[in-house]
């Protein structure tokens, strides 16, 4: 089996009460709201028609985070179709906040399928799943990925294959990028970072070591302040001598650097027309 792992253990995570705290009608409030979220979603998003699953997934997404009191904002251009956005990977929410503000296809492993809520939601919104009990099936899993891509979808992944606390995080495995190499397409980095209401990073929302999801829902319920950033850097355009190697190690030494300049993987500049992006710089939504 192939099962990544991270070295980030519980005292990765906050001390007991080093993360300021809701109050309890709050807490009390935020429970309400995600349960009727949830439950408004298991009605409604079995039926929604395939041409509505990306605005019905962004919807619950959005209100999602809402209700847990969780702020997100976009920082920079997230693309609009065709392209390959490979982010670092930090807790469950990740999924969320990708949902929230992006039109696409995520790549996740199988067992997300089987989830309380993120189970329904990756089948709505189209997820490729990769089975990781199976590695054989690995072939199938880029080509389904290419196919997409060629399409002219947006794919996303977190080519670490696992969770990190925030303030590490791992290399990027190569594998998904052969289907870039393949299509073209250009990758966009994206690095989330998660800070509370003064601006400071940190840990709480991290899913990682042995701790269930149930757990790692309390620690981000009661929190006061939680915000994720997601910084869109700037894209990698691949040429023919751009391999899946040389890809993943660009992509995640932008992801993985403070401040990052324009790259390109032995690419000249592309012209505009063929840059789908969205405009979405400072983007915020709070609950």
């Amino acid at each position: 089996m192939w099962q990544p792992t991270s070295g980030c253990g519980g005292d990765c995570l906050p001390a007991e009460g080093a993360v300021p705290r809701a109050s309890r009608w709050t807490v009390a409030g935020r429970l309400l709201a995600v349960v009727a979220v949830v439950l408004a979603g298991a009605v409604t998003l079995p039926f929604v028609p395939a041409p509505r699953a990306a605005a019905a997934v962004r919807r619950f997404s959005r209100a999602l985070l809402a209700a847990l009191g969780v702020r997100h904002t976009v920082r920079g251009r997230l693309p609009g179709r065709g392209a390959f956005v490979v982010s670092n990977h930090v807790s469950w929410m990740d999924v969320l906040v990708l949902y929230a503000h992006l039109p696409a296809r995520l790549v996740a492993k199988t067992e997300v399928g089987e989830w309380p809520v993120f189970g329904r939601l990756s089948h709505v919104a189209g997820t490729i799943f990769i089975n990781r009990s199976r590695p054989r099936t690995l072939p199938d899993t880029v080509a389904e990925v290419r196919e997409a891509l060629a399409a002219g979808d947006v794919v996303a992944a977190f080519p670490e294959g696992t969770t990190y606390c925030g303030r590490t995080g791992g290399r990027f495995r190569p594998a998904l990028f052969q289907a870039v190499v393949a299509t073209g397409t250009p990758v966009m980095p994206l690095r989330l970072r998660y800070t509370l209401a003064d601006g400071t990073a940190t840990t709480v929302a991290a899913f990682i070591a042995d701790h269930t999801l149930l757990r790692s829902f309390r620690r981000v319920v009661v929190a006061r302040g939680l915000t994720v950033t997601a910084q869109a850097l700037p894209a990698l355009y691949p040429t023919g001598e751009s391999t899946r190697r040389t890809l993943a190690s660009a992509s995640g030494s932008s992801v993985g650097r403070t401040s990052v300049s324009r790259r390109r993987v032995n690419a000249p500049p592309v012209p505009p027309a063929s840059r789908a992006l969205t405009d979405t710089a400072e983007v915020g939504h709070v609950s």
